[in-house]
Parts: C-alpha cells; sequence; structure tokens
C-alpha cells in the first residue's frame, strides 16, 4: 500500500493579499447594495464604497512593504518589488478613473451608461429603467476587475495568472455593453472582445499546459529551472512559451492581436475605454514582465524574435493606422497600440533599469490616458447630447472652450513625446535602456521608434489644429460644447494633467525609485 502523503497547509501572509482582499470585499458590498438599498441612494453610496476600498487597499500596501515582500500561499502570490509597484499603479490609476465613472452631469442620470442593457433603444422599457434610475452596477464591476489586475502581476504561478486573467477580464466584458448611446454599437464591441477575449484565454490556457507537460509545475521558478536543467529547443517549451505570450499580447493590444482594440475603445462607454486603456495595459505588462523575466528567461533565445518582431510591428500598425482615423476614440485606440510597441522596446532589453523604465512608462501613459478619455466624454453635440467623437466636429473647439482645448492639445503632446512632458522622458527612458542592454536588435527597435513617433505626432498635430485652426461653420462645429462636470471628474483630470507634468518637468524621483534594486528585482 502507497503512503498517504500529509496534507501540509500553506503559509499565507495576512497582509501581502489584504489589499486585493479590501477590494473584492468593496465589490461584494456593492452587489448587495444593489440589492438592498434604495435607487436614489445607490450612486453615492457605490461611489463611497468604491473610493474607500481604492483608498483602504492603496493605504495598507503603502504602509506594509516591507511587511508583505515575499511569496505568499505556496509561491501562488509573490510580493515583490514590481509587483508592489504595479499594484501601488493600479491603485491610483483605478482611482481615477473611479472619479471619472462616478460623473452624473449635474445631478442627471449617468449619461454614460445605459439605465438598462436588455432593453431596446427607445423602448418603453428603457423610459420606464431611466425614470427609476441609473446603472450603478458598473462599480462592483469595475472593482472586481481591478482585483484581477493586482493579482496578474502578483501571479506566482500560471494558474493563478490565469485565474487573474478571467477575473479582470469578465466584468470588462459586460462594462462594454453598457454604452447608454450608440447601443448596437456597444454591444458589438462586447461581443467582439468576448470571443477574441476567448481565444486568447484559449491560448494561454494552452500554453500553460504545455509548459506543465514540459517543467512538471505550473511555477515560474520550477518551469525557470526545468529549462536551465533541460538546455536545447524542446517543442512543448517553445510552443508553449509562444502561446501563453499570444494571450499576454491580446491583452496589451499588441500587433497582430490588436484587431479587437479600435472597435472596443470606440464602442465601450468612454469612462471604461479610458479606464481599460490605462489599467488594463499596467497589468497585462505587469503580467508578461512576470512570465518573460521570472518563468521562461532561461529559454529566451528560443522565442525572443518573437518578440523583436511583435514589439516592431506594434509600432508601425498603430502608427501608420492611426493616420487614417477620422473618429477621436479610434485615433486614441490605435495610439495606444503604438504605445505598447514602445513599452515593449523596454521590455526586450531584459535588465534591471528595464523594469523601472517600463513602469515609469505605464505610470505617464496612465495617467495622460485617463485624462484625455474624461476629456472626450466631455465634448458633446448641444442638440442630442451625444458625444462629439468625430475629429472634424472639434473643429473651432480652442474658440469656444479654450481651457478644455488647451488641456487636450498638452496631453496629446504627452502623447508625442514633446519635451517638458511625461511622454518624452518616458520614451527615452525604454528607447536608452533597450539600446543600452538589447544589443543589435534593441538599436534597430529604438531607431523604428523615432519615425513612428514622428507619425503619431503628425495625427496628434492634426487635431491641435483643427481644435484651434479648423472652420466649425463648415462642419457643424458650433453645435458642439464642453458639458460642466462634476467635482470629481475636474478633480481627477487636474490629478492626472499635473502628474503628466510632473512626470516631464522632475523625473528623477519616480524614475529613480523605479530603477532602484528594491523595486526592480523580480523573486523567482
Amino acid at each position: 500500500m502507497m503512503p498517504v502523503s500529509e496534507f501540509v497547509p500553506a503559509d499565507v501572509n495576512v497582509l501581502a493579499i489584504t489589499p486585493v482582499v479590501i477590494v473584492l470585499v468593496g465589490a461584494l458590498i456593492g452587489i448587495v447594495v444593489e440589492a438592498f438599498a434604495p435607487r436614489s441612494a445607490r450612486h453615492g453610496v457605490q461611489v463611497a464604497i468604491a473610493v474607500v476600498s481604492l483608498v483602504s487597499a492603496f493605504l495598507v500596501l503603502a504602509l506594509s512593504i516591507t511587511a508583505v515582500a515575499g511569496p505568499t500561499l505556496a509561491g501562488a502570490i509573490v510580493m515583490d518589488g514590481p509587483s508592489i509597484a504595479l499594484q501601488l499603479l493600479i491603485l491610483v490609476l483605478s482611482l481615477v478613473a473611479v472619479l471619472i465613472i462616478a460623473e452624473r452631469f449635474k445631478g442627471r442620470l449617468a449619461d454614460a451608461f445605459t439605465p438598462s442593457g436588455a432593453s431596446v433603444p427607445g423602448s418603453a422599457q428603457e423610459g420606464l429603467a431611466e425614470r427609476l434610475g441609473s446603472t450603478t452596477e458598473v462599480f462592483p464591476l469595475v472593482l472586481f476587475s481591478i482585483a484581477g489586475m493586482m493579482l496578474f502581476p502578483a501571479a506566482g504561478d500560471l494558474l493563478t495568472m490565469f485565474v487573474a486573467l478571467e477575473l479582470l477580464s469578465l466584468p470588462l466584458y459586460v462594462l462594454t455593453a453598457l454604452a447608454r448611446r450608440k447601443r448596437l454599437l456597444s454591444q458589438e464591441a462586447a461581443l467582439k472582445y468576448f470571443l477574441l477575449g476567448s481565444f486568447a484565454s484559449a491560448f494561454f490556457l494552452f500554453g500553460a499546459a504545455l509548459l506543465f507537460g514540459y517543467s512538471g509545475s505550473m511555477q515560474f521558478r520550477r518551469i525557470s529551472e526545468s529549462i536551465g536543467n533541460q538546455p536545447g529547443m524542446d517543442p512543448l517549451l517553445v510552443i508553449g512559451c509562444v502561446s501563453v505570450l499570444v494571450g499576454l499580447f491580446f491583452k496589451m493590444g499588441a500587433a497582430p492581436f490588436h484587431s479587437w482594440t479600435p472597435d472596443v475603445y470606440q464602442g465601450a462607454p468612454t469612462p471604461i475605454t479610458g479606464f481599460m486603456a490605462a489599467c488594463t495595459k499596467v497589468a497585462a505588462f505587469g503580467a508578461m514582465l512576470r512570465v518573460l523575466y521570472t518563468g521562461i528567461d532561461s529559454a529566451r533565445w528560443d522565442w525572443m524574435i518573437v518578440l523583436w518582431l511583435v514589439a516592431g510591428l506594434t509600432m508601425v500598425v498603430g502608427s501608420v493606422f492611426s493616420v487614417t482615423q477620422t473618429d477621436i476614440k479610434r485615433m486614441l485606440a490605435y495610439s495606444s497600440i503604438a504605445h505598447a510597441g514602445f513599452v515593449l522596446v523596454g521590455v526586450v532589453a531584459f535588465d534591471v533599469t528595464a523594469v523601472g523604465a517600463v513602469i515609469f512608462y505605464l505610470a505617464a501613459y496612465g495617467f495622460s490616458t485617463l485624462a484625455a478619455f474624461g476629456i472626450v466624454m466631455l465634448v458633446r453635440r448641444k442638440d442630442t447630447g451625444a458625444e462629439a467623437t468625430s475629429i472634424a466636429q472639434w473643429a473651432g473647439l480652442g474658440k469656444r472652450s479654450p481651457l478644455v482645448a488647451g488641456v487636450f492639445a498638452f496631453l496629446l503632446m504627452a502623447f508625442a513625446g514633446i519635451p517638458l512632458t511625461s511622454g518624452f522622458t518616458a520614451k527615452f527612458a525604454v528607447f536608452s535602456t533597450a539600446i543600452a542592454h538589447a544589443g543589435i536588435p534593441g538599436v534597430i527597435l529604438a531607431v523604428l521608434g523615432v519615425p513612428c513617433s514622428a507619425v503619431t505626432a503628425y495625427v496628434y498635430f492634426r487635431v491641435v489644429r483643427v481644435m484651434f485652426a479648423g472652420d466649425p461653420d463648415d462642419v457643424g462645429g458650433e453645435n458642439v460644447g464642453v458639458l460642466t462636470p462634476s467635482v470629481s471628474t475636474v478633480s481627477a483630470i487636474t490629478l492626472s494633467v499635473v502628474m503628466t507634468l510632473l512626470l516631464g518637468v522632475f523625473p528623477g524621483p519616480l524614475l529613480g525609485l523605479m530603477s532602484s534594486p528594491a523595486l526592480s528585482l523580480f523573486i523567482r
């Protein structure tokens, strides 16, 4: 008779998982509020729960950094420098996003979200839902997604990473379908996102199964040890690595797995688009750093060419296709694809400084994109109240609303990488790191990034020209105005703009902190 192995419970560092637990508890409380709270009180209560949850999670994590460091739950979660920094960044960006999502425009219904996603637009059922109250279940869904984003870069094994991937993705599929206006476009975008996301998840799970078959373990540490003990190109290893990377490429919107990005960015409610563009990218790149730097790093020469090709193709596709866009949200979508390529240039360096440069870039891009989509939400047609997403409709906006147009122009300059903005410092950080540590491929990618940046700069300045030099009479721009936002939206946009400026003018403190060994070294 074979001996029965004794069950050994895993050690749990309670402080390490407390931030994620706080966010999940906030989401569960939000579900209870949806079931029992009066409709008139739900919006304020849900916003308060979301804000308190995120602030509490941030404070717990920030005040206990040294106590949470290390693996926990038998290595399923690893709290090291990069994962702590990424979780803090996700919490800050998510708080800004929640403040924008909470916009109701002078007490009216939350205009970005439909009160009844299952109702036919303009039907009696939708009218009844509007009279009863606005959609507030978005806040628990957002909190569930944030919890998945926090777990994604901290996962110590492929199984935990897959669970985190699904936890962050499933709420986003629903949130994408909840746009109040252009309902069919929103629902079509959600369906595309769900189907393509399912394929990406399947690739990730297939790759995880192959890597388990190769190494006998799901843990990144064990996989890395197996690669070191079995030198040579093994089909299980190579196909498994590429399949896992495909799933991660999809979440970050890298070419050729980017086809969902323009449609989803255009169809989703604009606050949710900003939330996805900023926070999901942080989580996806954090997970990729975890996989590449701690799991399959020993076999990098078996799959590195895939990363080089994807980085170059992503920059080219994002920049070239952004030129032809006439919708501001689709233009920003292709811009996000190009930025994903720029960040990948930093990833290929495989150095301690690369981790800090990537995290700095994600912070700079996250604040800028949240503010940009917050402003897009405010620019609307005066007759129908619908968002004026056509670039031509922004003609003359600089004369009617000079402050809003000026702030948006500044954000576009940050995206373009103009000096004294965060975008310039971020691009310099990732390109210089690639040149210094990635050899000839890094130099080629950095050189390729320069004309791609120039192409995107042309696209951004074309929008600036339309706002300040365009004739509104030719395109009906006189019918477009800027709604007066609430204090929460003004605060969120102001904070994001200030951070965009500070990270460009005084990047040293954050860039130095991100590049320090304590925050740039992974625990295996």
